[in-house]
């Protein structure tokens, strides 16, 4: 087991790519804080991964309230005394050009995107300084790395997490810190509600992916595992401040 006994926390572990994530390092052994919005998802999650063998507990968390995420860091903490791997991968869409998102959906974006990414890593590196290393993982996009069409504010917040990536990186790598981005391409999950809005069908996205990317499929959120398994683990050892974009291929056709 490569993650044997860390103790990993995951946001936006409910669902999706988050809880594909946490099973993943769990099954490797690690400790994960499944942390969430919703109660009944984080408590569905933990469900799933003890069946699986793994070890886990729940944290309601919102990661658009400060207070929120340092409740969730400091009962990590306190139960465990030690935080070895964050993986900051909470976010939301908000669809639109520049005269179509308001400003409040612009701020919001921002907000969960990235403000929460800063805030919880900032209150994980204290520790991890001080035990010699760790790992921080924020999850941006494929859109943060190239763009989107009529997604100004998603895009931007995603590429501002790439930035803030690669500068965490390079003021950490002395203490044994690694900071990486990882960049999904469409992966088949509900977090695409903005962009079938925004399409008209989730039809329409299906013809879009099959055209587009080269591979001609969506990816799967256990694809999106492996790579985060990859980024949090020692097999990355020589890794800092890359946003690795898995996309099957679409940024370069």
């Amino acid at each position: 087991m490569i993650l044997k006994d860390r103790v990993a926390i995951v946001t936006g572990a409910g669902s999706g790519i988050g809880l594909a994530s946490a099973r993943i390092m769990a099954r490797e052994g690690a400790i994960v804080v499944v942390t969430d919005r919703s109660e009944e998802a984080a408590n569905t999650a933990v469900e799933m991964i003890l069946a699986e063998g793994g070890r886990a507990q729940a944290i309601v968390t919102d990661v658009s309230d400060d207070a929120s995420i340092e409740h969730m860091i400091q009962a990590t903490l306190k139960q465990h005394q030690r935080i070895d791997i964050l993986h900051n991968h909470a976010g939301i869409q908000v669809e639109g050009t520049l005269e179509q998102v308001s400003v409040e959906g612009f701020d919001k974006s921002f907000l969960v995107n990235v403000h929460a990414h800063f805030v919880a890593s900032r209150l994980v590196v204290p520790g991890m300084k001080e035990r010699g290393g760790g790992v921080i993982l924020n999850t941006s996009s494929g859109s943060g790395i190239f763009y989107d069409r009529e997604m100004i504010a998603y895009t931007t917040s995603k590429h501002a997490a790439v930035a803030m990536t690669r500068q965490m990186a390079v003021d950490y790598a002395q203490f044994n810190i690694r900071v990486n981005a990882l960049c999904p391409g469409w992966v088949d999950t509900p977090f695409n509600d903005a962009f079938v809005r925004q399409r008209g069908s989730k039809a329409a996205i299906d013809s879009y992916v099959s055209e587009r990317v080269p591979m001609g499929r969506w990816g799967t959120t256990q694809e999106m595992a492996e790579a985060v398994l990859f980024l949090v683990s020692d097999r990355s050892s020589y890794m800092t401040g890359q946003a690795l974009v898995i996309d099957g291929g679409e940024a370069i056709a």
